[in-house]
């Protein structure tokens, strides 16, 4: 493996950073997110259209750049680093992906050029709060309970008026901008009890009947969430036919989703300590800066190692997400916490006011960990895939026996 950037990768992140740099200072952000969409719709269309970021790792037979996932990693990290309110986690990476791997050679001409194009937005949409597990990230999304388990609850799924179609009743609760994505890939448990089985479904908020959305206060506002209610809603099946491995795919996605989530908070970990450093450079006490003092300058030695090897594992992770994917995202939602929450205290009485810009990275790293964690969870689960602790529930009684 050559861990070096190569000259394109350089070259979209010194390009997107500048432009973030621009148009994304705190005022800007604080603004971006009150708007009905919950971003800067010119700014995004600047940044499908001039940067194609959100068809960088989308194949150029369906208009994307055909890029891979390092170089939509780097894409992730400046936006991480600059909290850029946008579809591009909801669009890029949770959605398109999935349409690319279930979807007909149809679903795939119609939807994948217009993502990659910055005129579709979509997202996916799971019963609950349970994301984390429908991606496997943090729980075995195969047994099919954060999908509504065949009985009650969830999102249904049953048959519709013509040839083929379906319709879905229920709700997901903590959808990431639902409130404005213009499609829906909704997760739905068909077949009941006997025949369960978890599908994934398109649905158009703005041209299906039963659908009602609700935009949800949440505590990272660069985040929108949104309740998703479906009354009968008509729905069209991703994918040729019902016997799709739905799950594996979402297991599968979730690896890459892990890596790239990753990026963007060692993108907002960086950041949050680079500010602190310039302030703890021109903030003085007792006559000299507070950034001379031995036992500040041991806790941000400290938590720049941290930000490095969470760097170091999330770049690791997009170029091999089926091993590190998990474990990425847990070393950079630990690293995103923990440097936040020392940001906001090295800034002294100015860093706790809520106004200060401390304080939309220490949200971000909260709200992340919440949507997307905790770490505890991430780890447990790597460790369960990986096989570590196969061999405790047998051991561990005759270990007893013998104490």
């Amino acid at each position: 493996m050559d861990a070096a950037f190569t000259a394109e990768q350089d070259e979209i992140r010194r390009t997107l950073r500048e432009l973030l740099a621009e148009h994304c200072a705190p005022d800007d952000i604080r603004s971006a997110v009150r708007t009905a969409d919950g971003y800067d719709a010119d700014l995004w269309r600047r940044l499908a259209q001039d940067l194609g970021l959100p068809g960088l790792a989308l194949p150029q037979e369906y208009g994307g750049v055909g890029c891979g996932r390092t170089e939509l990693a780097v894409a992730c990290e400046e936006t991480g680093r600059a909290l850029l309110p946008s579809p591009l986690i909801a669009t890029a990476v949770l959605a398109a992906p999935l349409i690319a791997a279930l979807g007909t050679d149809a679903q795939r001409t119609a939807l994948l050029p217009r993502i990659a194009a910055g005129e579709l937005t979509a997202t996916l949409a799971v019963p609950g709060g349970s994301l984390a597990t429908a991606l496997g990230l943090t729980g075995d999304p195969a047994d099919g309970a954060w999908a509504g388990g065949g009985r009650a609850g969830g999102v249904q799924a049953g048959p519709g008026a013509g040839e083929g179609g379906w319709r879905l009743y229920g709700e997901a609760t903590q959808v990431l901008d639902g409130h404005s994505a213009e499609l829906l890939l909704v997760a739905a448990h068909a077949g009941g009890f006997p025949r369960s089985r978890t599908l994934l479904f398109l649905v158009r908020p703005d041209a299906a009947a039963g659908v009602v959305r609700t935009r949800r206060t949440s505590l990272d506002e660069t985040r929108p969430l949104a309740r998703i209610e479906l009354r009968h809603t008509e729905a069209e099946l991703l994918g040729a036919d019902d016997g799709a491995d739905v799950t594996g795919a979402l297991a599968t996605a979730g690896h890459a989703v892990a890596a790239l989530l990753a990026a963007q908070a060692v993108g907002a970990a960086d950041s949050a300590l680079e500010r602190t450093v310039a302030y703890v450079k021109a903030r003085e006490q007792f006559g000299r800066a507070i950034g001379s003092f031995q036992a500040v300058k041991h806790r941000l030695a400290d938590l720049y190692v941290q930000v490095q090897a969470a760097r170091s594992a999330a770049y690791y992770a997009a170029w091999d997400p089926a091993d590190a994917g998990g474990l990425a995202l847990a070393q950079a939602l630990e690293a995103l916490r923990i440097t936040t929450a020392e940001a906001v205290q090295l800034h002294g009485g100015l860093g706790f006011t809520w106004e200060h810009e401390a304080h939309l990275y220490f949200k971000r790293a909260a709200a992340d960990e919440l949507l997307f964690g905790p770490v505890h969870r991430l780890r447990d689960r790597a460790a369960q895939l990986a096989g570590l602790f196969a061999g405790a529930a047998t051991t561990a009684p005759a270990e007893r026996a013998a104490v």
